[in-house]
């Protein structure tokens, strides 16, 4: 039997998916998840044969613990990264575990909620798309895929002591990164770009810097920084923001 998927249906079916204490189906009539072992239903009810009752998406613990493998290898952070890793490779208790490193560390943990719903939603989708496949219907939409760290609503950035310095801290008012420049003539001269080791790998950096920028933009000012080789990787974000490499920098090591 036809229906059409919605968000509230969604999210209940998602959280019947990951329930492994009994079996389910959806009342395509009711629009609703049904649990066959413990329903309100005649006693006579063969869930297993009448159209109206679909069974849910499959979701074993081996999917869990894939989808746990995945986020831990997207993150930039490396010591959270690498936590996350330790956890996944317990011989027992991993589920425990990996939530006890994220409990840790709650952006992050916001970043893996956001990303659980969003892959769990599509694999939704995909369902309801092989059902509308079957019924001769043209397959809906997904989920678009959101790349972006995490979003930066959850710190607050203030300026710092001098005209070029800001802050950016955790609603706790822990400081997660900061920034800093020098005005010679015409030209301001990034100082400081820091970001504490937890906290990296969310877009802090790049948002400070944008902050930077802003206000140097008002003021007409040209802008560099020197930037470490062990961090080349923050180069793209500077090439974002219009920088172009004017010299390199060799040093030569005392022996």
């Amino acid at each position: 039997m036809r229906f059409e998927l919605d968000n509230v249906l969604t999210d209940e079916i998602i959280f019947y998916m990951e329930n492994q204490d009994s079996d389910f189906v959806l009342d395509s009539q009711k629009k609703s998840v049904v649990d066959i072992f413990n329903n309100a239903y005649d006693e006579g009810t063969d869930f297993g044969a009448e159209e109206r009752f679909i069974p849910l998406p499959v979701w074993e613990p081996k999917d869990g613990y894939r989808l746990m493998e995945k986020f831990a290898a997207s993150l930039k952070n490396p010591v959270v990264r690498q936590e996350l890793s330790s956890a996944l490779n317990r011989n027992k208790g991993v589920f425990r575990a990996y939530r006890n490193v994220l409990e840790g560390y709650p952006e992050i943990e916001k970043m893996w909620f956001s990303f659980k719903e969003q892959k769990m939603k599509n694999e939704v989708i995909l369902w309801y798309n092989s059902l509308r496949e079957e019924w001769g219907l043209e397959p809906v939409g997904g989920e678009p895929e959101d790349n972006s760290s995490l979003v930066l609503e959850d710190f607050f950035l203030r300026e710092g002591n001098g005209d070029f310095c800001f802050i950016a801290e955790t609603a706790d008012g822990d400081i997660a990164g900061s920034i800093s420049a020098n005005l010679s003539d015409s030209t301001l001269c990034i100082g400081a770009l820091e970001v504490k080791s937890e906290y990296r790998g969310m877009g802090i950096g790049k948002t400070l810097l944008a902050k930077l920028l802003e206000k140097a933009d008002e003021r007409g000012l040209d802008v560099t920084i020197d930037l470490p080789s062990n961090v080349d990787f923050f180069s793209r974000s500077l090439h974002l923001e219009n920088f172009t490499p004017c010299m390199q920098r060799f040093v030569r090591r005392k022996s």
